[in-house]
């Protein structure tokens, strides 16, 4: 029996330093890079997927950094060049980064990081202030075409789904979109505030960020992007505007860690997704769970960037 035990023992100090060298940084305090002013959907996403892990016992603590601009490529640059070969940390990002970094032809790019996982789905909203002279999504579009670059449209990054999605709404609807007007904010707060304050015509961003706005009264819902209506707000394609887009975010890790530390990433991030508090985070703010990990994440950023760069392309937003 004493010969079982000590084999028992060897046995099972061999599964810990197996564990120990592929665990999750679960046992450790995780650093999550959020490339956005706060108070916007990346914002949401990273402070909602850390307040799963810790619900769930799965992470200590979680330290932010909000590093916001161009479209998240500023916040790139600094988790490329600070966070080589680190298990522990996470940056959020997505389909606007892609956008931002076609678009200004940016030096960073996601080939740098390493992807760990595709979390979620969001339809886009338009909007108009409470006051606003413009009723409907019709009422918007005819003085859209009328003159291009007296509607202005408050927005996320530049080359971001919601610029991309104003430039589909032109090209559907026979507008300039060379001329479009469109305003960048580097977070939520910047662009709610200039939206409720009538200093730009109209909005859009993912339903999530201004659904208290449009509840509360102080936004008027004039059309979402999604296939059918959510929270009683028309869609674009029912309004003669054939245009459906979705936002999608997800995370990433450093460059240069083992393929074992992003394996124990993915399995952090998939298993937070399994939360109660995250089911409810995608029930409160509207998103979708999409969640996609590891290769198949990776496959799906070569592929996403292919299309989105062709969409701006064939939009004529990006400066030459």
């Amino acid at each position: 029996m004493h010969t079982i035990a000590r084999i028992f023992a060897v046995l099972l100090s061999a599964l810990a330093l197996a564990g120990a060298f592929v665990a999750p940084a679960a046992a450790q305090t995780l650093k999550i890079m959020i490339p956005a002013n706060p108070g916007g959907g990346w914002d949401q996403t990273g402070r909602n997927l850390a307040a799963a892990m810790q619900s769930a016992g799965l992470v200590k603590s979680v330290q932010f950094e909000n590093k916001g601009g161009a479209a998240g490529t500023i916040g790139l640059a600094q988790f490329v060049n600070a966070s080589k070969g680190d298990p522990n940390v996470l940056m959020i990002g997505g389909m606007v980064m892609i956008g931002g970094i076609h678009l200004s032809n940016s030096p960073v790019n996601l080939s740098m990081v390493t992807p760990i996982a595709r979390l979620t789905s969001e339809y886009e909203v338009l909007v108009v202030p409470a006051n606003s002279p413009f009723k409907t999504m019709a009422d918007l579009v005819k003085a859209f075409k009328a003159d291009p670059g007296k509607v202005s449209w408050g927005g996320g990054s530049a080359g971001g789904t919601d610029h991309i999605l104003v430039g589909l709404i032109a090209k559907a609807t026979g507008a300039d979109s060379t001329k479009i007007n469109y305003v960048p904010f580097k977070g939520g707060g910047e662009a709610i505030a200039a939206i409720v304050g009538g200093h730009v015509t109209a909005g859009v961003s993912g339903l999530g960020e201004f659904s208290e706005q449009i509840k509360g009264g102080r936004m008027r819902a004039l059309a979402i992007s999604s296939a059918q209506r959510e929270e009683g707000i028309a869609t674009l394609k029912e309004q003669g505007i054939d245009v459906e887009l979705g936002n999608w975010r997800g995370v990433f890790g450093a460059p240069g860690i083992s393929t074992a530390q992003r394996d124990a990433l993915v399995k952090l991030v998939h298993d937070a997704t399994l939360t109660p508090a995250w089911k409810a985070t995608l029930e409160k703010l509207g998103w979708t769970g999409v969640f996609l990990g590891g290769d198949q994440y990776q496959a799906f950023l070569v592929e996403d960037t292919k299309r989105i760069a062709a969409i701006i392309d064939s939009l004529g937003i990006k400066k030459k």
